[in-house]
């Protein structure tokens, strides 16, 4: 099924990052509203709403919010998560540039909600234009008196944040909660492990709650139309409205804001304007390049958690990437897997030496020397790292190369040989031998 016109919910307002325009356009009433309200409404608002992370684990937010201990003599902190490093994701730093102050505004709801000391709000390195974007809505917020000491004379009231801008050093496992709160603290990226979660030990051994940046922008909205009418939008299981980015082979790329539930079929040939060419789609990722991979006969699925969960693919980011019919599939299995080899902290041996030897396998079988047990060996690898490591990077390059393998098998067959002879390494010129230079018939 196809829809005929999805609604795209924002309208285009000019200079909307500026804040006296963001001021004009009911910007920061809502917290306003909230600095009068209890802490206990504040979340069981955002519980009704239904609110699910958009950051790609769709935990609800208004029960994480509940997690962060009451009454303690200790500072508390928010953690905002634009990493945003996950390949086939740009949705974050749209509302950097664009509204970067309802993502402030949304930051001091979260803070009265958890009556936080502070939030940090944490930019990938690379996006270097993102964060002087940030930090002067930061700035701003600061004069016209929404965040520091100038609160109190603001809001009327007694509570009182802090807001810093900090920017990451292009470490894709920074993206992982844990892996940020140690880079916030000065240290190397690596997950931490959980028990305690960081609602408990967080940043600096304080409480500490981590969302995505989509996730704490949404807030103003469910309080400006209600709770009740933000979960009635979209997929019932997963509502509201989503930022989904779209990239590849369509028409019109770019990131759109729609309701969770539209097909994928009607996000690509509506919405992006179909593929280039008039070509047919071979594979779509619907959710960042770790999310497995859908063929093309699989795009009429909705696209909220529930629904693409049933076909064995997930959310994520909802970073659409759409491949056409040309697309040679072991080359993108190859470069995801690079990526995530690249990117491993090597805390964990399933993860620093299997994705290894996903990448070596590929390139072998991309080189023209793989035979297919090669391929069988690609999807046992997978299964040996899935699930036996700190944090799910293991997990992402898994999944990726597991779910190209097994969908597109046949695509892979034609690329390998039927057996491999036995190459006796150069003594002489080799002081060990390697996996690469004995090489068995199979």
């Amino acid at each position: 099924m196809m829809e005929k016109n999805p609604k795209l919910l924002l309208p285009e307002i000019k200079d909307l990052h500026k804040i006296e325009v963001f001021e004009q356009n009911g910007g920061y009433q809502q917290a306003r509203k909230a600095m009068k309200m209890e802490k206990s409404e504040i979340i069981d608002i955002v519980k009704k709403s239904n609110l699910r992370g958009r950051g790609g684990a769709c935990f609800p937010t208004g029960l994480k919010w509940s997690f962060m201990p009451d009454g303690i003599d200790k500072p508390n902190y928010l953690a905002v998560n634009g990493d945003e490093a996950e390949p086939g994701s740009f949705k974050d730093r749209r509302i950097f540039e664009f509204n970067p102050h309802l993502l402030l505004e949304g930051i001091l709801i979260a803070g009265k909600a958890m009556n936080l000391k502070a939030a940090y709000i944490y930019i990938r390195g690379e996006y270097y234009l993102w964060n002087k974007l940030m930090q002067a809505a930061v700035d701003e917020a600061y004069e016209f008196g929404y965040f520091g000491e100038k609160m109190k004379e603001k809001f009327g009231t007694d509570f009182q944040m802090d807001v810093y801008v900090h920017s990451g050093a292009g470490a894709y496992i920074c993206g992982e909660e844990t892996s940020l709160m140690n880079s916030l603290e000065g240290g190397r990226g690596y997950p931490r492990y959980k028990p305690p979660f960081p609602a408990q030990v967080g940043l600096w051994g304080m409480p500490t709650t981590v969302n995505n940046v989509e996730t704490i922008a949404t807030i103003p909205k469910i309080f400006e139309i209600g709770p009740e009418a933000y979960s009635s939008l979209g997929a019932q299981g997963h509502p509201g409205t989503l930022l989904y980015g779209v990239s590849g082979h369509v028409n019109k790329p770019g990131v759109y804001e729609l309701e969770t539930g539209i097909t994928l079929r009607s996000l690509i040939y509506v919405v992006c304007g179909g593929i280039p060419g008039g070509k047919n789609i071979k594979a779509v990722i619907p959710g960042g390049s770790s999310m497995p991979v859908l063929s093309a006969d699989e795009i009429d699925v909705a696209m909220d958690e529930e629904s693409l969960k049933k076909i064995g693919t997930h959310i994520g980011t909802g970073g659409v990437m759409v491949m056409d019919e040309d697309t040679d599939l072991l080359k993108v299995t190859l470069r995801i897997a690079h990526f995530y080899h690249h990117e491993s902290c090597g805390q964990c041996t399933p993860c620093r030496e299997g994705c290894g030897w996903l990448e070596k396998t590929l390139k072998r079988i991309y080189n023209g020397d793989g035979t297919s047990k090669d391929l069988d060996l690609l999807v046992s690898v997978c299964n040996n790292i899935e699930g036996n490591t700190i944090c799910a990077l293991g997990d992402a390059a898994a999944w990726a190369v597991r779910g190209f393998v097994n969908k597109f098998r046949s695509d892979f067959e034609k690329r390998v040989k039927a057996k491999r002879i036995f190459q006796a390494p150069n003594i002489a010129h080799a002081k060990r031998a390697t996996a690469d230079t004995l090489i068995y018939e199979s």
